[in-house]
């Protein structure tokens, strides 16, 4: 037995089932001793690797089943940086296991490198982890564990552990018996305080905004609180899954590129109870001194740093998890003798007067309606199916605006990286979190190219992944900037400026995959029932127009000193007709 045999041995002792790699010399201990201990997947591309076990930890239904990821020294790491960022912002637990050169072979003071593919990986992630530490030598089961469960603590994200290889190869430690973890869970006395209740009972238009701080277990086993609280619902993109469309307080996602209809409401409303969000731009909108501009509110955020940054103006901030704040107020609702039935009726009406896709977008013949596809397609995924709408571009955000969720169906992305290419990865690590559920990935065509070599991963282990590519001829978000900013001044955003991108027909025979390319019908056509029915992974080429419009959408305009002005959530594009807005806009 050797350290590497024991070190896995802890991780097994954790939880730890699956281990998502591609091999490397730098860790050939670590990854003989776990071969046969855990169900190890081979990627092509450590930065797959590192977004799969994210969305698998993100996306797992079993409370005995994690991933960690195990990537070789140098390259192994550097092209994991981007699914560790991608945690980082997202506060998503990502154990990153690192080999390294040999102790010996460390490089000394301003030494660039002296062993073999040698890069200081602690030095790279410090800023994006929870903890970076370099193993030359065994380290106790105690301080290996707390370590590693750092990531699961508090505000969850990523941790890397780094282990040099002459430590991996180590005779193992005598083992000490663990000592009995003390309950380090600290309530506040007090977390629905006198101010809270206060805001609460005094408040006639209040919103609850779940984030993604609430967990999705916790949702869905308190979905008759919800109803029974009263309180209209909407939903960060990140807490997306976390309320049914079908819940009749639920609103919708407000947000930059949110619903009209959601960014209108929590506008209005005079208390908005910001539960597990840290109310980034996306959310406030990039004009955040008019969140929310006749209101006041309440923040619940673990991370104390969310409370204290200054943007947007909080009344009130409670650094407690998020949980626990609506374990207490689902216990004081009846207490509280809530009655917000004439804002309810109003919600209602804003939301039946605004629809989701707005009149004014253009498609032409021969192409997809991409919003008609986005209102279909959980009608058309399982109940209990993961659905990834990638996390940037127009895939994306059509989606986002226009997704109904339904049953325990999961929607996962990650938007506060916002990076092209997260989205095949997402779904591979979300399909072996979930096996035998249906998976449903939508991406565009500029941004799947980006890590289209994990199809090989998909193959090799027949994934239910069905991939819908909005083929619109590249980046349709960067012409759309390049339009609206440089008059057409095109650069490196489609065929005609150089991009480079596959044929969807032929990448899928490559791999061996089903291919089959969608018309305007969207699933109303037999070959995409069959396609959706049969086992194993399919492409679904969607054709989007490359002119296809997209609105709402909240505008920026460039100032003369070359600063940007936003407009602030309500004040969407295209404007509302004088009718419209007197109706909808009765508390502005």
């Amino acid at each position: 037995m050797k350290y590497s045999d024991q070190l896995v041995q802890w991780l097994k002792s954790e939880g730890f089932t699956h281990c998502f790699f591609v091999a490397g010399g730098n860790i050939m201990h670590l990854l003989n001793s776990v071969r046969n201990e855990m169900t190890c997947i081979p990627f092509v591309n450590e930065v797959g690797a590192a977004i799969a076990v994210e969305s698998f930890n993100e996306t797992s239904n079993s409370k005995n089943e994690k991933a960690f990821v195990l990537v070789t020294a140098g390259p192994g790491l550097t092209n994991a940086i981007t699914g560790i960022s991608g945690a980082w912002l997202e506060s998503r637990e990502l154990l990153v296991i690192g080999g390294q050169v040999k102790s010996s072979d460390l490089k000394e003071k301003e030494m660039r490198q002296r062993g073999i593919q040698e890069i200081d990986g602690v030095e790279l992630v410090s800023t994006i982890t929870k903890d970076a530490i370099r193993i030359t030598k065994p380290i106790s089961r105690e301080l290996f564990l707390s370590t590693v469960k750092k990531g699961s603590t508090g505000r969850k994200g990523p941790v890397f552990i780094e282990i040099c290889l002459d430590a991996q190869a180590n005779p193992p430690l005598d083992e000490v018996s663990p000592n009995q973890e003390e309950n380090s869970t600290s309530k506040a006395a007090q977390i629905l305080d006198d101010k809270t209740l206060d805001l609460i009972k005094n408040s006639k238009r209040p919103v609850l905004l779940i984030g993604g701080g609430v967990g999705f277990d916790f949702a869905q086993n308190h979905s008759e609180d919800f109803k029974n609280l009263g309180i209209p619902l909407m939903t960060t993109w990140n807490g997306a899954d976390r309320i049914s469309s079908i819940n009749p307080l639920y609103f919708g996602r407000p947000n930059t590129w949110g619903q009209r209809s959601a960014n209108i409401l929590i506008q209005q409303s005079d208390l908005v109870l910001a539960v597990g969000t840290r109310l980034g731009l996306q959310q406030t909108g990039f004009a955040w001194e008019e969140f929310v501009p006749n209101g006041k509110v309440i923040q619940i955020d673990i991370d104390k740093s969310e409370l204290d940054k200054g943007h947007p103006t909080i009344e009130h901030g409670i650094n407690v998890d998020a949980t626990e704040f609506l374990k207490a107020l689902f216990t004081s609702a009846n207490d509280l003798e809530l009655d917000f039935s004439t804002w309810k009726e109003f919600c209602n009406e804003v939301k039946g007067a605004l629809p989701l896709t707005d009149p004014e977008n253009i498609t032409r013949p021969g192409f997809v309606d991409p919003y008609l596809f986005g209102m279909a397609i959980s009608g058309v995924a399982n109940p209990d199916a993961v659905i990834v709408p990638c996390s940037s571009g127009s895939s994306f955000t059509v989606l986002m605006q226009t997704l109904s969720q339904s049953g325990s169906q999961r929607i996962i992305s990650s938007k506060g990286l916002a990076s092209m290419g997260y989205g095949l990865s997402t779904a591979i690590g979300s399909a072996f979190a979930n096996p035998g559920k249906q998976i449903f990935l939508v991406e565009g065509d500029g941004g799947f190219a980006q890590n289209l070599q994990e199809l090989g991963t998909v193959a090799a282990n027949n994934l239910p992944i069905k991939i819908f590519i909005w083929a619109n001829n590249g980046y349709a978000s960067i012409r759309m900037t390049q339009r609206n900013y440089f008059d057409g001044a095109w650069v490196g955003c489609d065929s005609e400026t150089g991009l480079g991108l596959p044929d969807l027909e032929l990448l899928a025979k490559t791999y061996g995959i089903s291919y089959l390319r969608m018309t305007e019908n969207i699933f109303n056509e037999q070959g995409i029932v069959n396609i959706l029915a049969a086992p194993g992974p399919a492409i679904i080429e969607v054709p989007i127009d490359p002119e296809q419009t997209f609105y709402p959408k909240i505008t920026s305009s460039v100032q003369p000193d070359g600063s940007m002005k936003s407009n602030p959530l309500h004040l969407m594009n295209p404007e509302l007709s004088k009718k419209i807005a007197k109706q909808v806009f009765k508390y502005l």
